[in-house]
């Protein structure tokens, strides 16, 4: 009997409640502002199993942004402020800025995919050979080590040129203006002197 009692008194409480919530003159639930009675710096594992784990305290901090139901009153103002400029404008003026700025975007978009085709084609020509390494290293081995160079010498290019060979007439005429330094233990005064090209005394080799 005191069971039956306690659930009659049960159900006669929540029949009261569901009609009064359900009465057109019971505002809706939604509608109202949740008022935190208790705020606390230490973690709660209520809060953070309800919260899946995002919030681990209901502290001072975090009770204004989660319970927040209308954006900060600077945004809120100048949202007002958009919305009644949009309203003074006509439609014809809406549509011809809107065309406007669709025109900007697809110009700016152009000119940066633009950008971009220059720099990948930029990027291709610096990095495309312009030189044959083979050759190169060819050419450098040559240089450095004569590497692949011939060891035959062009005719008449070898050894000195005795007085009496042919040649050596052509040789001493073409060395006039030349001054030649007397040989060591000949006195210079003994030299003859022949077009102005001091000449070695006979028996010794020209220079």
């Amino acid at each position: 009997p005191s069971v039956l009692d306690s659930f009659a008194l049960l159900s006669g409480q929540l029949n009261t409640l569901n009609k009064v919530l359900k009465h057109e003159k019971t505002p809706l639930l939604r509608n109202q502002v949740i008022i935190p009675l208790v705020l606390s710096p230490d973690r709660d594992e209520e809060i953070m199993r309800q919260t899946e784990g995002r919030v681990p305290v209901f502290s001072h901090e975090v009770v204004p942004d989660h319970l927040r139901t209308k954006p900060d009153p600077e945004v809120e103002e100048q949202e007002k402020q958009l919305i009644t400029d949009a309203a003074r404008i006509s439609p014809d003026a809406a549509q011809k800025q809107i065309q406007s700025l669709n025109k900007m975007c697809s110009n700016l978009l152009e000119k940066i995919s633009k950008e971009e085709r220059e720099s990948e084609s930029g990027g291709l020509r610096q990095n495309k050979q312009t030189f044959n390494p083979a050759d190169t290293n060819a050419l450098v081995a040559a240089v450095a080590f004569g590497k692949g160079l011939s060891n035959r010498r062009p005719p008449g290019s070898g050894g000195s040129v005795q007085a009496g060979q042919p040649g050596a007439g052509a040789i001493i005429a073409g060395a006039s203006g030349i001054q030649q330094v007397p040989m060591t233990g000949a006195p210079a005064q003994q030299q003859p002197m022949l077009a102005g090209v001091q000449m070695a005394p006979a028996g010794q080799p020209g220079k």
